[in-house]
Parts: structure tokens; sequence; C-alpha cells
């Protein structure tokens, strides 16, 4: 036996609210919310917050039933890195089956995090050649969705017809080989928002030619470049989000992209009361300049000779040079993340303090979860949370992507 919560999800659906809306609401855990979304048991107290917030009783929000009434959607992410895709995809209900990372460090994050996932530390390449099926438990055509997002490299051209063999030697071509030996009936690919335009577009097209031959719609409506602060994450952050369904679901299967949030978080709402966490500390020098920038502030806002000084040899540089300096304000998202706090150039000092972000601060930014732990040195850990996908973005395209799989238990 089972529960399932798909009253609870036709009650927040009946009041226009999302699942992050339910928690704020019941002043339920982020742990609460992803084993609801995973199907799984939660304290009656939690059950009862829910029903207080919703005026509902235990019976209108959840069933106990037979196992397989309410199976969870699966998944198979590469490139996993500390698990900010894969942990907005949990969220959205999905079960995980297994993760691929190679980087030794990101792949004890989520081993520490989630004992129960199958994380394979491992080059992708080992496993591409293997037979799936067998390695993951699967038969071709049973998994839900395949994830993940191959760094971006040009591609070794063979001929006029773009192809699998024109990716060899690219991280990408694992990823396709999953797709052809797999065959899942969805596949998300996220990706830098550059990548359609690297190498004059020749490599993204490429991409988008190798998905159809390996038997995979990809309309318009099915590619978007989406910004995280439009989706409950307090960083301007965009990402090339490409949606595949296999073709032969194509009229079984409706996927569209989420619709922004109308509130946009900003730094106010999660350093004020951010944990302590490890982090970098600027030079005395660098901190007595930084204490002259204003919140909202950069180089233009300081004395010009102080600004001069800093600069050197930038002070002659070409552009606005709007990263160089940078502080944030409370009232403001942060910029993107990146996988090095303190880089000249591109600056995103506290906006009440003359230091970096700490490693904490910057897993708010990206909606990671406070009893998140990273693994390794401190600078990997900056790395891990500057390269991961915000859990609140790939929770929400998630959550899209399972209703576009529920329209094949309804038959429409």
């Amino acid at each position: 036996m089972a529960v399932c919560y798909e009253k609870l999800w036709d009650i927040l659906d009946k009041k226009n609210m999302k699942r992050t809306d339910l928690k704020e609401a019941a002043g339920i855990s982020f742990n609460v919310l992803a084993r609801l979304g995973k199907e799984e048991t939660v304290s009656l107290e939690s059950i009862e917050k829910i029903c207080t917030a919703l005026d509902c009783n235990i019976g209108e929000m959840m069933d106990v039933v037979t196992d397989n009434h309410c199976r969870k959607p699966t998944t198979i992410e590469l490139f996993a890195g500390a698990g900010g895709l894969a942990l907005g995809v949990e969220e959205a209900g999905f079960e995980t089956l297994g993760l691929i990372e190679f980087d030794k460090d990101a792949a004890d994050t989520l081993k520490l995090n989630r004992p129960n996932w199958r994380v394979i530390h491992d080059d992708i390449a080992n496993i591409s050649k293997l037979d799936l099926e067998e390695y993951f438990s699967i038969k071709k055509g049973e998994l839900d969705l395949l994830s993940g997002g191959a760094p971006c490299q040009s591609f070794s051209y063979a001929g006029n017809r773009l192809g699998l063999e024109d990716a060899r030697g690219t991280l990408f071509y694992h990823y396709a080989k999953f797709l052809n030996k797999l065959q899942p009936k969805m596949f998300l690919f996220e990706n830098v928002k550059g990548l359609r335009s690297h190498d004059k577009g020749r490599t993204y097209k490429t991409i988008l030619s190798i998905f159809e031959q390996e038997g995979y719609t990809i309309t318009e409506n099915q590619i978007r470049v989406l910004n995280a602060w439009d989706y409950g994450v307090p960083q301007k952050r965009e990402r090339l989000i490409t949606i595949g369904i296999r073709n032969d679901l194509v009229n079984k299967i409706h996927f569209e992209f989420p619709q922004p949030h109308d509130y946009k978080p900003v730094l106010r709402d999660i350093l004020l009361d951010c944990p302590e966490s490890p982090g970098v500390s600027y030079s005395e020098y660098k901190k007595s300049i930084f204490e002259l920038v204003p919140p909202g502030g950069y180089w233009r806002d300081i004395p010009e000779d102080k600004a001069k000084e800093y600069m050197k040899s930038c002070w002659d540089m070409e552009g606005g040079r709007t990263g160089i300096l940078r502080r944030l304000s409370l009232d403001e998202p942060s910029l993107t993340v990146l996988t090095s706090p303190s880089q000249k150039q591109t600056d995103r000092c506290h906006p009440l303090e003359a230091r970096p972000f700490t490693v904490r601060e910057n897993a708010r930014c990206q909606t990671f979860p406070d009893e998140w732990e990273f693994c390794g040195s401190i600078s990997q850990q900056y790395k891990q949370v500057g390269n991961a996908v915000p859990v609140n973005l790939a929770y929400e395209i998630a959550l899209k992507i399972k209703e576009g799989l529920e329209c094949l238990k309804c038959g429409h």
C-alpha cells in the first residue's frame, strides 16, 4: 500500500496555488514538500498543517492506494553536478534511477545528501557504451525522462549531413547515446544561453538534428531561454531549455513551459537570516575599496583616483565594465552566481559587508535548501554551487514535464 496526493494537487490547481505556495501557507519544510512530491508518507503534524491552510480534511487531500496506482515517473540524469537539477526534478515527483557525475567532490555531495540515490561516479564514456537496459534495469522505451546538460563544445563536422558522428569526442555524444539506447519518453536538455549562437549557430543546429535522428520531436514551443528570476529564484540567470518528446508520443503528450511568477524574489528575501558557512575574504586593500562602494553601485560610484588605482589596466578597456567593483543591493536579485566568488571583472560584493558571498549565501541564491551540504574544499564548494541549475527553476520545468507525462495515463 502507498499514499497518493493527487487530490492535494487538484486542490492547489483549483486555488491557483503552486506547490511552493503551499510550503509557505502551511509552514512545512522543503523536505516535507519533497516527500509529498515523491508520494511518500509525512507526519500527521504536517498533514494537519496542510489541512488547516487549505481548509480541508485528510480524506479530501490524500488517498491510501495500491502501489502501482501512484507510480512515480522515472528519470536518469547525466552530468548531475551538485544536484540542483536533480533535486528540482525529485521535488516535482520523479523517481531518480541514476545520476552520473565525473567530479568526485560533486558526486560525494550527491551521495551525502541523498544516500538513496544511485550516484555513479565515473566518466560518462565508460557508461554510455554499456548495455544501459541491463545497467539500469529498465527496458528500452520505459524511462520517462532523461535530463542533464552537456558542456558546450565544438563539433568536428564529417560531411554535409549533420549527425551523431559529428558529435563524437564531445560530451554531448554520450547524452545522445543514452537517448539512442534507452529511448525515454521525454528529455530535458539544459545549457547556457550562448549555445544557440555558438559557432555561428552550427553547434545547436547539429544538436537539434541529432535529437531528431534519434527519434524526437522538438518544436519551437519546446525551446526557450528561461530567466530563473521569473521562477522563484533570487538571481538573474538565463538558461537555454530544450524539451524533446519521442515521435510516437507527440500526439499524446502536451508540454508547455511554466508561466513566470508574479513575485520575483530579491536578496532581502534570502540574505538576512542566512546561516553561517565557509567563504573567502577580500584582501585588506580590496576590502577598503569596496567599503567605498554603496549597495547597488560599482566603480563609477567611488572617487576616480581610487577607481583608477584599483582597476589598473582595466581602466583603459572598452565598454561599461559594470562588473568591476560591483556591490549588490538587498532590493535586487543576485547577478548570475559564478564558480569563483572573487574575480576582478565579475565581483559580486555582499550588500551589507565588504566581502564576497559565502557558499551558503550563493546556495540560497540557487535555491538549494539549507540542509543541502557541499563536499570538498571551499573553492570546490563554490564551483559546485556556481555550476548548478537553480532548484526552483528545475522544479517548475519538471512539474510541466510531469503534467505532460500524465496525459499518457488519462489518454489525452
